[in-house]
């Protein structure tokens, strides 16, 4: 058949595109209507199987929506050079143009057609079969000027497809349902909060801002504080990225590899702290001060610890024989300073505890006597030493047990 001849040579010259070719149903796609063009229907019958069962994986309601998931979220030249600051030039674009009307032809690809080309390359016995075989629709369409303002606005690739991700061997995993509070969930440490979000809203507005350190006891929420971030109405350009400690020292391949995209970046280091004898620090010390290498704007550091200072000391380490031992342990020690905006997440006090008490017993529509539910708090705190929203949390929950 001459269209999928004619299709099959376009789809050949895929250029600014040309690495979703590697993408499974781009392959099995090129290997259809490679089996048609050289008559080997045996071959292109197991690759029309292969493709509706690909769809049917995918959740993709016809081509058009399976090739529009890898025109979204897969890296290639074209959204990329758009991210960068020279952009893309005018044969690049003529390229990614082309590129996509072939792929919309491809689109249109007609399964019924396909069969029918299929049934005059195979015996009469393969007949029953062919009429049986399910048929896939165009599904969603697709334009070269509605392609490029998404990548203008969204980027592509994981960044654009996922908002969270961890740092794990040199490559981001992304999170699909990442663990975020709503704002309304949060209790308590409100000035808190508003610090950090404001300070969030000037990284999206594309404003230099500090990195944060919020330090304090456990169970104040600071670690919620920086994951709500992600729900806050008009933060859906906030990518946030778990480091683990050990991906710390990977961190500036990480930044550079941020470099340039539509998104903002939080780094979020979750209970950061150090051995004397961990030089990592010396890491997160660079990135924090600046090397050689400027850090973009669009990239902050946010860390939590239970610690003021964040490299652990012993008062062995004040006795030692070094000749600068001061200067030493106040290199160390003054990491935390480090950090432009240092939050205290301390515990509350009694009235504040017993009136966040009150207002989870209220959305848990505990109907105890507001005396004897204060009472009750009271003793738990007398028990469970730490008045925190997540003693005050585990509180309720003992409540269902009586």
């Amino acid at each position: 058949m001459r269209v999928t001849r004619e299709l099959r040579a376009a789809l050949m010259g895929l250029s600014a595109y040309k690495t979703l070719k590697e993408e499974p149903l781009l392959r099995e796609l090129g290997g259809l209507l490679d089996a048609l063009a050289a008559g080997r229907g045996e071959e292109g019958l197991q690759i029309y199987t292969d493709i509706i069962l690909a769809l049917e994986e995918s959740g993709a309601q016809g081509l058009g929506d399976g090739l529009l998931e890898l025109l979204y979220y897969r890296e290639t030249l074209y959204p990329r050079a758009l991210a960068g600051t020279a952009g893309a030039g005018v044969a690049l674009t003529a390229a990614a143009r082309r590129d996509v009307e072939t792929l919309r032809q491809l689109r249109q690809l007609d399964s019924r057609a396909v069969l029918e080309e299929l049934g005059g390359l195979l015996g009469p016995e393969f007949a029953p079969v062919l009429d049986k075989l399910p048929r896939w629709e165009a599904g969603a369409d697709f334009d070269f000027e509605s392609l490029t303002a998404f990548y203008q606005e969204n980027g592509a690739g994981l960044l654009a497809q996922y908002r969270a991700f961890l740092w794990t061997d040199g490559a981001l995993i992304p999170v699909a349902e990442p663990d975020c509070p709503d704002e309304e969930e949060m209790m308590g440490y409100t000035l808190q909060r508003d610090q950090v979000i404001a300070n969030t809203r000037a990284l999206i507005e594309g404003r230099r801002v500090n990195d944060v350190l919020l330090y304090g006891d456990s169970g104040t929420g600071k670690s919620a504080t920086v994951k709500c971030l992600l729900s806050l109405p008009g933060f859906g350009n906030l990518r946030l990225i778990e480091v683990q400690k050990e991906g710390l020292r990977d961190m500036p391949v990480l930044i550079r590899n941020l470099r340039g995209r539509q998104q903002k970046f939080i780094l979020f280091i979750d209970d950061l702290a150090f051995d004397q004898d961990d030089n990592t620090y010396s890491v997160v010390k660079t990135i924090l001060e600046g090397g050689l290498e400027k850090r973009p704007d669009n990239v902050a550091i946010y860390a939590t610890s239970n610690r003021r200072l964040l490299v652990r000391q012993t008062f062995s380490d004040r006795e030692g024989d070094e000749v600068d031992l001061r200067e030493t342990i106040a290199e160390k020690t003054a990491l935390s300073d480090r950090f432009g905006l240092r939050i205290p997440y301390l515990n509350l006090s009694k009235p504040e505890f017993l009136n966040l008490v009150g207002q989870l017993a209220d959305q848990a529509q505990i109907t105890m006597d507001r005396g004897e539910l204060m009472k009750a708090a009271v003793k738990w705190d007398m028990r469970v030493p730490g008045r925190t929203p997540r003693g005050a949390r585990q509180f309720i929950a003992s409540l269902s047990l009586q």
